[in-house]
């Protein structure tokens, strides 16, 4: 990202803001930050970011034996702090897709810590988005007046016991219904919601058992907007043509409401 020196990637400024970079790396992107304003202002700006989603999720800091360990990159971790926290510690926040070109800063984006599959999900989630939410008479194949049958089914198909449909009507949104569709190659489901304006969002559930590590993060694709996590083999997105705080608190009821 800089011609001047480009032995500091875009990855090691990720790194350096959300305090993942290796104490033996600092100094040399101390050097080149010093030396190139508008990329020091874009990682104070990440850190101020960063700062606030520990912030919001502070009160969740709260550990667990069944909770999953976080890798780390630096540290070995001793405790397992409850979920929410793994994603406040373990993901950058909201850098905007307009302003760096990407779908937000690359969460610890380095070789041993990607996650696979993990940016072709929100692409994933915004392709059915605009394929399904814009039918009038067949946005789904189940209606919501078979929910129960459509979370067995579904399910099953993606082997997922007691698979329970998130309620957002405390926020607004009633269930339209859902489908069966495509994730990375594998059964995935889509479940559809809607408000009283007739705004829809639609919530993507999918499978890649090569997963290893929690993520959280936006997507932005116009006035579309998603906001997708990876907790263990299990993928979820949010998209919805809405505010990012409507969608952030959506995904939050929903991250509540599925199985850990």
């Amino acid at each position: 990202m800089n011609e001047t020196n480009p032995i500091v990637t875009e990855a090691d400024l990720h790194a350096y803001a959300d305090g993942q970079l290796p104490e033996t790396a600092r100094a040399r992107v101390e050097a080149f930050l010093a030396d190139n304003a508008n990329e020091a202002a874009m990682v104070a700006e990440w850190q101020v970011q960063n700062s606030g989603i520990r912030s919001l999720f502070s009160g969740y800091e709260q550990a667990k034996d069944t909770d999953p360990l976080l890798v780390a990159p630096t540290r070995a971790v001793s405790s397992t702090p409850k979920r929410w926290a793994i994603v406040a510690a373990a993901v950058v926040v909201f850098a905007l897709g307009a302003a760096s070109g990407h779908y937000g800063p690359a969460l610890l984006e380095r070789p041993e810590l990607q996650l696979t599959g993990s940016e072709t999900l929100p692409k994933q989630a915004e392709t059915a988005f605009m394929v399904y939410a814009a039918e009038v008479r067949h946005p789904v194949e189940v209606f919501a007046d078979e929910e129960v049958h459509l979370a067995t089914w579904l399910g099953k198909r993606l082997a997922i016991q007691n698979l329970k449909i998130p309620n957002l009507q405390p926020l607004g949104f009633k269930l339209v219904g859902g489908r069966l569709l495509p994730v990375d190659d594998r059964p995935g489901a889509m479940f559809m919601y809607e408000n009283q304006a007739g705004e829809r969002l639609t919530v993507i559930v999918g499978r890649n058992t090569q997963n290893r590590t929690t993520s959280f993060r936006f997507a932005s694709s116009g006035n579309l907007e998603t906001f997708y996590w990876i907790d263990g083999e299990l993928g979820y997105a949010v998209t919805g043509e809405i505010s990012r705080q409507t969608l952030r608190d959506v995904a939050e009821e929903c991250y509540r409401q599925f199985p850990s």
